[in-house]
Parts: structure tokens; C-alpha cells; sequence
């Protein structure tokens, strides 16, 4: 492909819009354009990108397996009624009215079709097992679209499900999708890790989550060096039990803390450490007030305050509810003297003496709090998340704590939907029994993304060439010399006879914008004819990703870069 002839609209500035590197240079490269809030439209460059790692997510489920449909974006509002979550997905799920007033929505997932799908045209456990997947435009209204590709309202996503006669069917199409996406990641040439993960909206008894490692990443991700465990920050357990010096009981004492409210104030007010403060948030479970107690320098974590009272609905109490409970605005909550609310705490608070609680009053706290002397405790769970160096809860070493962007997730779903939606089948004994599920998702759309936030420089995007727009970009410094025009058109046939994919700059610009261009779009190979072919006939090869450069003959340069275009065929 001839640059002068291609559309790559780039731009020298970085986008005022753009929060993070890779929505920065996916505008910058010319390789999408915004056109709602959270919707975008991908150019010919990018649109490349975006096939390269399709292509790669196709071959490898069809590998396992799988085989490939094209599910509706707009679904009936009566499937997701079946299930019930027209009324609990909240408000991503855009929904609407035909004309005739029927409810539609824009899917934001597709369990309930495919279920609906195979539980009218699969019978017998003789059909079993089955796994149907496809590739296509999902819509989720979030509430606030940021980020690019990484977070949006509308993106490419490959969703597969299975279908099993029992929980042992389930686990080995499970591990046989887990397989199937660690081929994918590695073959997109990515770093990332598997790690634990909880079902979220979707449910279901088991999942896992592959992060892209990044250090730009939204997700913390608790790692074990020693033992391999690895859990996403909201499921990560820790091994470590707390102590404390076993210090005498002081009398209780309120203490007027004015304006003081956040941990950091009160204990720069009071002169201590925020692990002597004991926070008190106060939610709502199913309907019922909870003060939930945590260590003033641990961080709640929600997800496992959710499973430790099987919550349905759970959310932080608005200020006005929490005044009406407390007497006191948002700050100054604790568990002393507190009625009509149930009060629950993290482990760490076991064995604590004589900290600080909110006063339930304006501008006070009670300071030498002790438990169970001032205030009763319900219940005692696992509530925080896990900190840096906590031990691992298989093996007992250190955890680290990285960051990554989640591009895949496995769910086992079991009997969920299929129970729901009366999606049976007759099992060997002529019994009839609901199909057994697991889904598995992949943002195609965010691994793109996910692939410039792991690989990026100063200049612009560096691409794994797996899933880069082309294999080599060829550099024509001076087209205005005949001789350089003949032999970069000859040499530009030979490569594309190789089966190499080749952008060829033959724009009649000077060389540092062409140089800058060529980093900017990230495509893995230089090549570059210029003053030293004119010289010595040799033919300058630069890596993006390492800034190395090679002087080769034509020959040489050939059989080097077919090499190196080997890396793409996942073999």
C-alpha cells in the first residue's frame, strides 16, 4: 500500500479529549475518530489492528473447537424479563420501544439469546457439548465513557458460550477456553496474567480474568512470585493475621475534632497513626442499614462485604440516611451508642485497643474505644483489601501488588440462565435436565488498546507485529531521485510477493517527517532507502521496538524480515 494513497489523518498534538496514552495515540496515528461520547470510528489503519486480532481470537476458538455465529445487537426485552435482569442490570442496559411499544435493548452481553438459540434447537445429551461463540458490536450506556477504546459505550467484544450435560462437561470446557485464550494473548504478543476474579452481573460459581500487565491500568492485581497465586484485588485473600500489643483498656473519652473528618485529618489532629482510627461506613443490604467497621488505613472492599452477607443489593448509604441513623453528617459515624443498625467488621479490628470511632456528633470522636467493652460486633469477615506484602494465602510469601487492564474474562455460569429460561435437555436415562453453561469474553476492541498501554515509547506506538497494521513500513527518503523511486518500487513488489505486508512512504516529504510518522504508527520494521543505499547499496533496517539497526544487502534484508513476519502465524 502506497502511503499517498492511503488515509491516515495523524496528528502532531495531543488530543485535549485524551486521558490516557493509548487513546492519545490511536487519535495521534490516525486510527480512530470520536464520534459520540464513548463511540468512535475506526480508520483504515486502525481497522487493521482490529482485524489482525479478530483473525488471531478466531483461529484459536475454532482450534478448540468452537464454532463461530452472529448474534443480534437489539434483543428482545421479554428474554432478559425470563431471567430478570431487565429490572437488575441497571442502567448500562439501553433500553427502548419499537414501534408497536414492544421492549428491545442493545445487548451488552448475549446470554439470554443464545440460550434461547440452543434451548429450541437442542435436545438430546447426544448434541452435547457445544460451544458457539461470535465477534461483534456490544453496547453498554456507561455513565461515564472515559479512557477510549478502554473504557466506551460501543466496542468489539468476542462472547462464546458452552453448553455441558453436567459440572464435569463444564470444567473441561472451561479449561479448554482458559487454554484457548492464553494461545490468544501470547500469540497477540502481549504480557498479562490469569488471575482469580468474582462473576459480577453475570454470576455464576467461578471465574477468571486475563490482565494485560501495565502500569496505566485501572485494576490491582495481587501477585504471589513464589507459588504463581494471582487474584484481582477484589477477590485476593491474604494469609496475614494481626497482633497487637496487648495494652491495658483506658477510659473512654469523647474529644471534639472540628472539621476533622477524613482519617488523614482526625489522626494529624489527634497525633496518631490511622491504624489506632476505626472507620464506620454505613450501608444498605438488602434494604437494612449495616455500619460496616474497618481499620482506618485498610480500604473496604465491597465485593467480599457483598458475599460475606449474600447480599443482593448493596450500596453506600446517601448523607441524609446517614444523618437520620447516626445524628451526624457523613464523617462522624461509629459504633458507640449507635441504634437500628447492624454492625459488622473486618478482621483487623480482632485484638485492637483503644482507638478512635466517630462520636455519631458533629465535629467529635470517641477516643480509647475497646471492643466488646463499648459496643457490640455481629459479625466478624474478611472485608479489606489486601496491602502490599500481606502473605500469600497458598504458600505464605509476599504478595506484590501490579497493575493490568482486563482484555478476557471465563465464567462457569452453571444452571443460572438454563434454569431461568426452562433451556433443558434429555439426558441418557431419557431424564430432562437444564444445560450446564459456561461464558468467555474477550474485548477486541480494549486488547487493542490494552496493546499500546504495554507498548509504547515517546515517539508513538510500538505494535507487536502479530497484530501490527503492516509487518514493515518502506522509508523512501529522497523520491525525487529516480533511481531510489526504482528500486524502492522493485523492492516493495518483492516484499509483497513474499507475502509481507508492506506500507510504502513514497510522499514527497522530508525525511524527519517521514521518521516521525513511521514511530508515531508503531509498525515494527524500518526499512529505509536512502544516502547509504546511493553509497553502498546497502539497505538500512531499523526495529522500532529496540531503536537497532542493521545494514543489509537486498537479499539479506529480504530473508530477515520474512523471519521475522514468521512470529505472526502463532506456530
Amino acid at each position: 500500500m502506497r502511503l499517498s494513497r492511503y488515509f491516515i489523518p495523524t496528528l502532531r498534538e495531543d488530543p485535549a479529549e485524551a486521558e490516557v496514552i493509548s487513546h492519545k495515540l490511536l487519535l495521534r496515528a490516525g486510527m480512530i475518530r470520536r464520534v459520540a461520547s464513548g463511540i468512535y470510528t475506526f480508520l483504515p489503519l486502525g481497522l487493521r489492528v482490529l482485524r489482525k486480532v479478530e483473525n488471531i481470537v478466531r483461529e484459536e476458538m475454532n482450534r478448540a473447537g468452537a464454532l463461530e455465529v452472529l448474534l443480534p445487537l437489539v434483543q428482545p426485552g421479554e428474554l432478559w424479563q425470563e431471567t430478570g435482569r431487565w429490572d437488575k442490570f441497571g442502567k448500562e442496559l439501553l433500553r427502548f420501544k419499537d414501534r408497536k411499544e414492544h421492549d428491545f435493548c442493545l445487548g451488552p452481553t448475549h446470554e439470554e439469546v443464545i440460550t434461547d438459540l440452543v434451548r429450541g434447537e437442542v435436545r438430546s445429551y447426544r448434541q452435547l457439548p457445544l460451544i458457539l461463540y461470535q465477534i461483534a458490536t456490544k453496547f453498554r450506556d456507561e455513565i461515564r465513557p472515559r479512557f477510549g477504546l478502554m473504557r466506551g459505550r460501543e466496542f468489539i467484544m468476542k462472547d462464546a458460550y458452552s453448553f455441558d450435560a453436567d459440572e464435569k462437561g463444564l470444567d473441561k470446557s472451561y479449561w479448554l477456553m482458559y487454554e484457548a485464550y492464553e494461545r490468544t494473548f501470547k500469540r497477540c504478543g502481549l504480557k498479562f496474567r490469569a488471575v482469580l476474579a468474582d462473576t459480577g452481573a453475570i454470576g455464576g460459581s467461578e471465574s477468571h480474568e486475563f490482565m494485560v500487565l501495565a502500569d496505566t491500568g485501572e485494576d490491582v492485581i495481587a501477585t504471589c512470585p513464589a507459588c504463581g497465586y494471582a487474584a484481582n484485588l477484589e477477590m485476593a485473600e491474604a494469609k496475614r493475621e494481626f497482633s497487637y500489643p496487648d495494652e491495658p483498656e483506658k477510659p473512654l473519652e469523647k474529644v471534639a475534632t472540628p472539621e476533622a473528618k477524613r482519617v488523614e485529618e482526625v489522626t494529624a489532629f489527634l497525633g496518631v497513626p490511622p491504624e489506632k482510627l476505626v472507620k464506620t461506613l454505613i450501608y444498605v443490604v438488602d434494604g437494612q442499614p449495616h455500619a460496616v467497621l474497618i481499620r482506618g488505613d485498610h480500604e473496604l472492599n465491597e465485593i467480599k462485604l457483598r458475599k460475606a452477607l449474600g447480599a443482593e443489593e448493596l450500596e453506600m448509604a446517601d448523607p441524609e440516611t446517614v444523618e437520620k441513623l447516626t445524628g451526624a453528617p457523613v464523617g462522624f459515624a461509629g459504633p458507640v451508642r449507635i441504634s437500628g443498625v447492624k454492625i459488622i467488621a473486618d478482621k483487623a479490628i480482632w485484638g485492637l485497643k483503644n482507638f478512635i470511632v466517630g462520636a455519631n456528633e458533629a465535629d467529635a470522636h470517641y477516643v480509647n474505644v475497646n471492643y466488646p467493652r463499648d459496643f457490640e460486633i455481629e459479625a466478624f469477615f474478611d472485608l479489606r483489601n489486601v496491602t502490599e506484602g500481606d502473605l500469600c494465602p497458598k504458600c505464605g510469601k509476599p504478595l506484590e501488588l501490579v497493575r493490568g487492564i482486563e482484555v478476557g474474562h471465563v465464567f462457569k455460569l452453571g444452571t443460572k440462565y438454563s434454569e431461568a429460561m426452562g433451556a433443558t435437555f434429555l439426558d441418557a436415562e431419557g431424564k430432562e435436565r437444564p444445560f450446564v453453561m459456561g461464558c468467555y469474553g474477550i474485548g477486541v476492541s480494549r486488547t487493542m488498546a490494552a496493546a499500546i498501554e504495554q507498548n509504547h515509547d515517546e515517539n508513538g506506538i510500538i505494535w507487536p507485529i502479530s497484530i501490527a497494521p503492516f509487518q514493515v513500513i518502506l522509508l523512501t527518503l529522497n523520491p525525487k531521485s529516480t533511481t531510489l523511486m526504482e528500486f524502492s518500487e522493485k523492492l516493495y513488489k518483492e516484499l509483497e510477493a513474499q507475502g509481507l505486508e508492506v506500507l510504502w512512504d513514497e510522499r514527497d516529504e522530508r525525511p524527519g517527517v517521514k521518521f516521525k510518522d513511521a514511530d508515531l504508527i508503531g509498525i515494527p520494521y524500518q526499512l529505509v532507502i536512502g544516502k547509504t543505499f546511493e553509497k553502498e547499496g546497502k539497505l538500512e533496517i531499523k526495529e522500532r521496538a529496540t531503536g537497532e539497526k542493521r545494514l543489509l544487502s537486498e537479499e539479506e534484508a529480504l530473508n530477515f524480515l520474512k523471519e521475522k513476519a514468521k512470529t505472526t502465524s502463532g506456530e
